[in-house]
């Protein structure tokens, strides 16, 4: 029976989730499998990918013969590696201190450059977003100083007509108040 690590599609549509599974190669792509290893999950940025290291390892030294999208998600964490250190130990080529001192370099390294890419893609979130926001308050900025444009017109006339008006508003009232009086003196005069 030959075996084969690959990924068995879930999820919804436009949204997949795969399982990352041992199985038969005559068995189904979703159907039957001998054991699952982990998960992979392209949705996120970068792609989150769970897996079990050891396991993964154990299958590949027993033969089990990757897909292209699981020997490159294997590679991406490390098991083709291990794989190929632990041939070189039995080979005499290195002592097994040596090779895991090479896995765990490789390893550092690799968390290292994930960190600053998700670093980066959330700087670029943030830059965007920040972007936005000024893009925002410039054009919220330009309708505000529009409607002071209209609104400025109708209130600067009212103030200068308004002294001309009051001034002979004051006059009138002031003859009126004369008139008034000098009419109510002479009621008085005639009572």
């Amino acid at each position: 029976m030959a075996t084969k690590i690959r990924l068995q599609r879930h999820g919804r549509k436009g949204r997949p989730i795969f399982n990352i599974v041992i199985a038969d190669e005559r068995s189904k792509r979703d159907g039957r499998y001998i054991e699952k290893i982990g998960q992979y999950s392209p949705n996120t940025q970068p792609a989150t990918i769970d897996l079990d290291v050891d396991k993964a390892l154990d299958w590949v030294q027993k033969g089990a013969v990757p897909t292209d999208t699981a020997r490159a998600i294997l590679s991406y964490k490390g098991v083709l590696l291990r794989k190929h250190l632990l041939d070189g130990v039995k080979k005499g080529a290195l002592t097994e201190d040596q090779a895991n001192e090479k896995y765990e370099a490789w390893l550092n390294e690799k968390e290292s450059k994930i960190e600053a890419h998700t670093e980066s893609i959330l700087k670029s979130k943030a830059d965007l977003k920040a972007e936005k926001l000024k893009k925002e308050a410039e054009i919220s900025q330009k309708r505000a100083d529009e409607l002071r444009a209209a609104a400025a017109p109708e209130v600067e006339e009212a103030p200068a007509a308004a002294p001309a008006e009051e001034a002979e508003e004051a006059k009138a009232e002031t003859i009126d108040d004369a008139a008034a009086a000098a009419e109510g003196s002479e009621e008085e005069t005639e009572k």
